[in-house]
């Protein structure tokens, strides 16, 4: 068995072996690598190599080349050739869906072969059938036969292998016999790994994608542990399929892909964007940047722990931790409401005019309803009194369903007075303490009880400079207000904020104690990207079941809110607007996929909680469409197909009138509604 285990608490790379690909190598004795994949025809040497260029001069590491027919094989020559003439050494990977006999010519010209499980050598039938072992084992025996001669080639030749689940191409076999489930992913990218075994070939990396960043978070840990209890210790490819253009798809890639680049899991990435793949390099470097640093220089030493956890949480599924609902003002926040976004407002209490215009932007009547911040924050001082009353009042009159938050030094509250303290509790629907260890608990006993009397929560937010510390200040504290109040951790400057709020909801949950969990990002303060590091940070924790209201603190508010939105969204914890499933393009692609998908937005984007899939090409689209309700793939030379479901309702439609059969097919099965009137506010 391989010494390697889930830990949500300490970064510790997963150990794999190395895998050369051309020049490069990969595993866990070298940085995460990052790649991309070409968009021209295969066939088209000249714009397929132009490409690769620019790809290479912006940091990629690796190319991936679509070659879905022999034409596309006896192509990569060409474009070898050309490669050398420009003086660009990169290694090249060859995609295969479908088809053996291209992959069996592409072999002889890539450094890396790609092959999909659920399709290489199957046909997708969706047909239901029960195997028995006996039938199953035949099966097996199958596809071995279709699927060794390139195994052996590829030994022969040195050339390295990716075998690539993808969650929406599982074969029928795999769908009967173990569902669409993570177990059936994991199971079907093994099937071929222990055919490669059988031939004592071992230059393999394995992927298993999906759409759903919470599905990749589960499987990607599902896999390590399953190879690690088959003493398997091949590097892992990361990606979210699908995950569509601008900030949403960076959002959604970040949760998947950061989250587990913080397990230690990953060893090379793809940013998978409906953009220029260029574009796609600089956000991969972004959320590779601290793991390789940390590959240089040494990761932060992990959290020491007083004595061991209880960890009760299933790192393989999603549960929501059970909390008590408390109140701010009209905003409930934990047990089974909705996750809060909290809004820091910019302008100081001395500044009430630049406050009123804050308050407009964030929850004025311009903002739609749906993405409105909840709760405002501002920073409060004893001096400042008055002002802070006088926006409550302001609040309550122009925003009523909105909150406030005052954050507070904890020297503002303890030691004073009863009156004092029912007059700072008084002033705000909730009151954000900054508390250190170091301030003890003796004194806050009154601070409790005014809060109480005045039915103001209180938010605890203690700073982290020992964790356990911090977590032990924290509990003594809930446990002074009977529970009745909301906690979130500042972590140190090296500390991942993941790790600190993981030990808080088990230490928590081991006292017996439901207090919601807030949490809190200050990324610009840590020096890390603004919106990569949250949506990777605090996205994980939500897939994780943790969290109940969140607070990103950037220079601009409204950027921040539409990250918060953002991120809810990609963990699919809250949906506030139309799910979009969009390939990043290949060779295959026969339409332009960016302007396609920008049309398809613009038509549907107020049709929230509606998934539409934008496919370039019938060879993976449909399979790759995922749990979309309505389904826009590429069919042929300016053709389309449309999907309901899994299921083609059309084909053959002339890319002149698909958009507008696309908005009909949606009023047909009753998910239309009319956009509403346009506000001044971004989507």
């Amino acid at each position: 068995m391989i010494a390697w285990t889930y830990d949500g608490l300490a970064y510790r790379r997963r150990p794999a072996r190395t895998v050369r690909i051309g020049a490069v190598e990969i595993g866990s004795d070298h940085p995460v690598r990052v790649q991309s994949m070409t968009t021209p025809s295969t066939q088209d040497t000249p714009a397929t190599v132009t490409q690769i260029e620019r790809l290479v001069d912006a940091g990629c590491e690796i190319v991936r080349l679509t070659v879905p027919t022999n034409a596309d094989a006896e192509n990569l020559p060409s474009i070898r050739s050309e490669l050398k003439r420009r003086g660009i050494r990169v290694p090249l990977v060859a995609d295969i869906h479908f088809t053996p006999r291209a992959a069996m010519k592409a072999i002889e010209y890539v450094d890396k072969i790609r092959i999909n499980p659920g399709n290489y050598a199957d046909k997708k039938k969706f047909a239901v059938r029960e195997y028995s072992d006996a039938e199953y084992a035949i099966e097996l025996e199958r596809i071995a036969v279709v699927f060794t001669p390139l195994v052996r080639r590829a030994k022969e030749l040195g050339v390295s292998m990716r075998i690539g689940t993808n969650h929406g191409s599982l074969s029928d076999r795999i769908m009967n016999r173990y569902g669409d489930t993570p177990e059936g992913m994991v199971e079907s990218a093994l099937e071929f790994v222990r055919i490669c075994e059988a031939e004592s070939y071992h230059a393999l990396v394995l992927s298993i994608k999906s759409s759903n960043p919470v599905v990749v978070q589960q499987v990607y840990r599902l896999l390590a542990q399953r190879m690690a209890e088959e003493s398997m210790d091949y590097p892992f490819h990361l990606g979210v399929t699908e995950a569509g253009d601008g900030e949403d798809g960076r959002i959604k890639s970040a949760l998947g892909i950061g989250a587990l680049l913080d397990e230690g899991i990953g060893d090379t990435i793809r940013v998978s964007l409906t953009e220029d793949p260029v574009a796609e390099i600089p956000v991969a470097r972004a959320l590779a940047e601290r793991y390789n640093r940390w590959h240089e220089t040494g990761a932060p030493g992990p959290i020491v722990l007083r004595e061991p956890i209880s960890e009760r949480r299933d790192p393989h599924r999603y549960e929501r931790r059970s909390t008590r609902t408390v109140l701010a003002g009209t905003q409930a926040i934990g047990g089974r409401e909705t996750v809060k976004v909290e809004v820091a407002l910019q302008s100081s209490l001395d500044d009430p005019a630049g406050l009123r215009r804050e308050l407009d932007a964030q929850c004025g009547a311009r903002v739609p309803q749906e993405t409105r911040a909840e709760i405002v924050s501002v920073t409060a001082r004893g001096d400042r009194l008055e002002e802070l009353e006088a926006l409550r009042r302001s609040i309550e009159l122009v925003a009523p369903n909105v909150a406030l938050s005052a954050q507070v030094d904890a020297a503002e509250l303890l030691g004073h007075d009863v009156d004092e303290l029912q007059r700072w509790c008084a002033a705000a629907h909730r009151l954000h303490v900054v508390t250190h260890p170091a301030d003890g608990e003796d004194a806050w006993a009154p601070v409790f009880q005014a809060a109480s009397a005045a039915s103001t929560t209180i938010l605890l937010e203690v700073e982290d400079n020992d964790t356990e510390h911090a977590v032990g200040h924290a509990i003594a504290l809930a446990r002074i207000a009977n529970g009745h109040c909301a906690l979130t951790l500042t972590p140190r400057q090296d500390r991942s904020i993941l790790h600190s709020v993981r030990l808080l909801a088990a230490r928590l949950d081991e006292a017996g104690l439901d207090c919601p969990l807030v949490l809190l990002d200050r990324p610009l303060a840590r020096g890390a990207d603004p919106l990569l590091d949250p949506a990777a940070m605090l996205g994980a924790l939500l897939c994780d079941g943790i969290g109940d209201s969140i607070q990103v603190v950037l220079g601009d508010a409204t950027e921040a809110r539409r990250t918060m939105f953002g991120i809810l969204q990609a963990a699919r914890v809250r949906i506030t607007k139309t799910e979009f499933i969009s390939c990043p393009s290949c060779g295959r692609t026969l339409f332009d996929l960016e302007e396609t998908t920008a049309r398809i937005k613009e038509r549907t984007s107020h049709l929230k909680g509606l998934k539409i899939a934008v496919m370039g090409c019938i060879v993976n689209g449909p399979g790759e469409m995922a749990d979309a309700d309505f389904g826009y793939v590429g069919w042929g030379e300016n053709k389309i197909a449309l999907f309901v479901g899994k299921e083609m309702v059309a084909r053959d439609v002339p890319t002149a009138e698909a958009d507008q059969r696309l908005v009909e097919l949606i009023k047909e099965h009753g998910r239309w509604v009319d956009p509403p009137v346009a506000v001044a506010e971004e989507a």
